[in-house]
Protein backbone atom coordinates (compact mmCIF):
# COMPACT_ATOMS: atom_id res chain seq x y z
CA UNK A 1 0.00 0.00 0.00
CA UNK A 2 0.83 3.45 -0.59
CA UNK A 3 1.22 6.24 1.53
CA UNK A 4 0.13 10.32 0.75
CA UNK A 5 1.01 13.17 2.36
CA UNK A 6 -1.88 15.02 1.09
CA UNK A 7 -1.43 18.74 3.23
CA UNK A 8 0.59 20.15 5.61
CA UNK A 9 0.82 23.21 7.91
CA UNK A 10 3.22 24.52 10.21
CA UNK A 11 4.88 26.77 12.80
CA UNK A 12 8.09 28.25 13.61
CA UNK A 13 9.36 31.06 15.74
CA UNK A 14 11.60 33.58 14.51
CA UNK A 15 14.76 33.18 14.77
CA UNK A 16 15.33 36.32 16.25
CA UNK A 17 12.82 35.28 18.63
CA UNK A 18 13.04 31.60 19.36
CA UNK A 19 10.81 31.82 22.64
CA UNK A 20 8.24 33.10 20.79
CA UNK A 21 4.49 31.25 20.98
CA UNK A 22 2.01 31.13 18.77
CA UNK A 23 -1.26 33.55 20.22
CA UNK A 24 -3.95 30.60 19.85
CA UNK A 25 -6.65 33.57 20.15
CA UNK A 26 -9.50 30.91 18.79
CA UNK A 27 -8.65 28.86 21.98
CA UNK A 28 -10.42 29.48 25.52
CA UNK A 29 -8.32 31.79 27.66
CA UNK A 30 -8.95 30.13 30.46
CA UNK A 31 -7.48 27.26 28.84
CA UNK A 32 -4.89 28.51 27.05
CA UNK A 33 -2.74 31.11 29.42
CA UNK A 34 -1.23 27.81 31.48
CA UNK A 35 -0.27 25.85 28.00
CA UNK A 36 3.91 26.12 27.11
CA UNK A 37 5.42 26.55 24.18
CA UNK A 38 5.56 23.20 23.00
CA UNK A 39 1.36 22.95 22.97
CA UNK A 40 0.52 25.95 21.74
CA UNK A 41 2.88 25.86 18.49
CA UNK A 42 1.54 21.67 18.38
CA UNK A 43 -2.19 23.09 18.29
CA UNK A 44 -1.55 25.72 16.43
CA UNK A 45 0.38 23.38 13.66
CA UNK A 46 -2.73 20.91 13.85
CA UNK A 47 -5.08 24.06 13.52
CA UNK A 48 -3.50 25.01 10.73
CA UNK A 49 -4.15 21.90 9.21
CA UNK A 50 -7.81 21.36 9.49
CA UNK A 51 -8.40 24.59 8.66
CA UNK A 52 -11.33 26.77 9.70
CA UNK A 53 -14.52 24.70 8.32
CA UNK A 54 -12.85 21.92 10.78
CA UNK A 55 -12.29 19.62 8.29
CA UNK A 56 -10.48 16.09 9.18
CA UNK A 57 -11.35 16.63 12.88
CA UNK A 58 -12.36 13.51 12.85
CA UNK A 59 -9.47 11.78 12.46
CA UNK A 60 -6.97 10.46 14.93
CA UNK A 61 -3.51 12.22 15.63
CA UNK A 62 0.13 10.97 16.38
CA UNK A 63 2.24 13.34 17.98
CA UNK A 64 6.12 12.93 18.34
CA UNK A 65 8.70 14.94 20.16
CA UNK A 66 12.12 14.41 20.86
CA UNK A 67 12.37 16.54 24.51
CA UNK A 68 8.96 16.46 24.87
CA UNK A 69 8.03 19.32 27.87
CA UNK A 70 11.18 20.03 28.47
CA UNK A 71 10.60 23.18 30.24
CA UNK A 72 8.03 22.34 32.83
CA UNK A 73 10.17 19.34 33.16
CA UNK A 74 13.26 21.17 34.75
CA UNK A 75 11.13 23.39 36.38
CA UNK A 76 9.71 20.55 38.69
CA UNK A 77 13.11 18.95 38.93
CA UNK A 78 14.02 22.30 39.91
CA UNK A 79 10.88 22.08 42.60
CA UNK A 80 12.31 18.76 44.06
CA UNK A 81 15.98 19.83 44.22
CA UNK A 82 15.11 23.06 46.10
CA UNK A 83 12.14 22.29 47.61
CA UNK A 84 11.68 18.27 47.98
CA UNK A 85 7.97 18.90 46.64
CA UNK A 86 5.90 19.35 43.47
CA UNK A 87 2.68 20.68 42.86
CA UNK A 88 0.28 18.20 41.13
CA UNK A 89 -1.30 20.62 38.68
CA UNK A 90 2.06 21.40 37.45
CA UNK A 91 2.80 17.58 37.20
CA UNK A 92 -0.28 16.98 35.21
CA UNK A 93 0.77 19.30 32.47
CA UNK A 94 4.34 18.29 32.44
CA UNK A 95 3.53 14.78 31.13
CA UNK A 96 4.64 13.38 27.65
CA UNK A 97 1.14 13.59 25.98
CA UNK A 98 0.47 16.77 27.32
CA UNK A 99 0.61 18.52 23.71
CA UNK A 100 -1.38 15.83 22.21
CA UNK A 101 -3.84 15.37 24.78
CA UNK A 102 -4.33 19.63 25.14
CA UNK A 103 -4.76 19.86 21.34
CA UNK A 104 -7.91 17.51 21.01
CA UNK A 105 -9.50 19.25 24.14
CA UNK A 106 -8.46 22.78 22.01
CA UNK A 107 -9.54 21.48 18.96
CA UNK A 108 -12.63 19.39 19.80
CA UNK A 109 -11.34 16.05 18.14
CA UNK A 110 -12.82 13.21 19.63
CA UNK A 111 -11.28 10.45 17.70
CA UNK A 112 -7.96 9.82 19.78
CA UNK A 113 -4.26 10.62 20.01
CA UNK A 114 -1.28 8.37 20.25
CA UNK A 115 2.08 10.18 22.01
CA UNK A 116 5.47 8.84 20.45
CA UNK A 117 9.03 9.26 21.34
CA UNK A 118 11.51 8.18 18.61
CA UNK A 119 13.96 6.62 20.23
CA UNK A 120 18.03 7.37 20.23
CA UNK A 121 16.48 10.48 17.85
CA UNK A 122 15.35 8.34 15.23
CA UNK A 123 12.92 10.59 13.77
CA UNK A 124 11.37 7.62 11.00
CA UNK A 125 10.40 5.42 13.75
CA UNK A 126 8.20 8.19 14.20
CA UNK A 127 7.06 8.64 10.77
CA UNK A 128 6.39 4.90 10.75
CA UNK A 129 4.26 4.56 13.78
CA UNK A 130 2.36 7.21 12.27
CA UNK A 131 1.66 5.50 9.00
CA UNK A 132 1.08 1.77 10.90
CA UNK A 133 -2.87 2.20 11.37
CA UNK A 134 -3.26 3.34 7.85
CA UNK A 135 -0.52 0.49 6.17
CA UNK A 136 -2.55 -2.35 7.69
CA UNK A 137 -6.18 -0.64 7.01
CA UNK A 138 -7.79 0.49 10.09
CA UNK A 139 -7.35 4.07 9.00
CA UNK A 140 -7.65 5.84 5.84
CA UNK A 141 -6.38 9.08 7.04
CA UNK A 142 -4.50 10.22 10.06
CA UNK A 143 -2.83 13.53 11.23
CA UNK A 144 0.39 13.38 11.75
CA UNK A 145 2.70 16.04 14.45
CA UNK A 146 5.34 16.67 15.41
CA UNK A 147 6.94 19.54 17.59
CA UNK A 148 9.92 20.33 19.87
CA UNK A 149 10.21 23.85 21.96
CA UNK A 150 13.43 26.16 22.92
CA UNK A 151 15.96 24.21 25.14
CA UNK A 152 16.14 25.68 28.44
CA UNK A 153 19.66 27.74 28.86
CA UNK A 154 20.27 25.22 31.63
CA UNK A 155 21.22 22.61 29.59
CA UNK A 156 24.02 24.42 27.45
CA UNK A 157 27.34 22.31 27.68
CA UNK A 158 25.37 18.58 28.95
CA UNK A 159 26.10 15.82 26.67
CA UNK A 160 23.64 15.73 23.22
CA UNK A 161 22.94 18.93 23.83
CA UNK A 162 21.75 21.24 20.49
CA UNK A 163 20.34 24.69 19.49
CA UNK A 164 17.79 23.62 16.91
CA UNK A 165 14.83 26.03 16.48
CA UNK A 166 12.29 25.53 18.04
CA UNK A 167 9.90 23.52 15.22
CA UNK A 168 6.06 22.26 14.78
CA UNK A 169 4.54 21.04 11.75
CA UNK A 170 1.72 18.52 10.86
CA UNK A 171 0.45 16.58 8.18
CA UNK A 172 -2.05 14.34 6.77
CA UNK A 173 -0.99 11.03 5.79
CA UNK A 174 -3.90 9.58 3.98
CA UNK A 175 -3.75 5.72 1.49
CA UNK A 176 -5.86 8.18 -1.22
CA UNK A 177 -3.79 9.81 -3.80
CA UNK A 178 -4.76 13.85 -4.33
CA UNK A 179 -3.65 16.25 -6.59
CA UNK A 180 -0.40 17.54 -5.63
CA UNK A 181 0.03 15.07 -3.03
CA UNK A 182 3.66 13.30 -2.17
CA UNK A 183 4.27 10.02 -2.24
CA UNK A 184 6.19 9.00 0.62
CA UNK A 185 8.59 5.74 0.15
CA UNK A 186 8.39 3.84 3.17
CA UNK A 187 11.70 1.72 2.17
CA UNK A 188 14.40 2.07 5.11
CA UNK A 189 16.63 3.55 2.42
CA UNK A 190 14.50 6.60 1.55
CA UNK A 191 13.46 7.08 5.05
CA UNK A 192 17.03 7.31 6.40
CA UNK A 193 17.41 10.06 3.67
CA UNK A 194 14.44 12.18 4.02
CA UNK A 195 14.52 11.76 8.05
CA UNK A 196 18.24 12.82 8.56
CA UNK A 197 16.06 15.45 10.97
CA UNK A 198 12.43 16.80 11.47
CA UNK A 199 13.40 20.31 9.85
CA UNK A 200 14.98 18.45 6.67
CA UNK A 201 11.87 16.39 6.35
CA UNK A 202 9.31 19.43 6.26
CA UNK A 203 11.48 21.64 4.41
CA UNK A 204 11.53 18.31 1.66
CA UNK A 205 7.87 17.74 2.01
CA UNK A 206 7.41 21.47 1.48
CA UNK A 207 9.49 21.63 -1.42
CA UNK A 208 7.47 18.21 -3.07
CA UNK A 209 4.18 20.03 -2.69
CA UNK A 210 5.23 23.25 -3.67
CA UNK A 211 6.65 21.48 -7.00
CA UNK A 212 3.68 19.38 -7.11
Amino acid sequence: MKIYITKFAKYQPSPENPAEQPKLEYVDALFRRRLSQLTRMTIEAVHGLIGENGENLGLKLVFASFRGEIARQLKINKGLVEDADVMPASFSISVFNTPAAATTIALKMKAGYTAIYPSENNFSSALLAAATPILCGSEKKVIFAYADEKIPEEYKGLPGYNEDSPLAFACLLSCEKSDSAVELSLDSENLAGLCKSPAFFMDSILASLADG
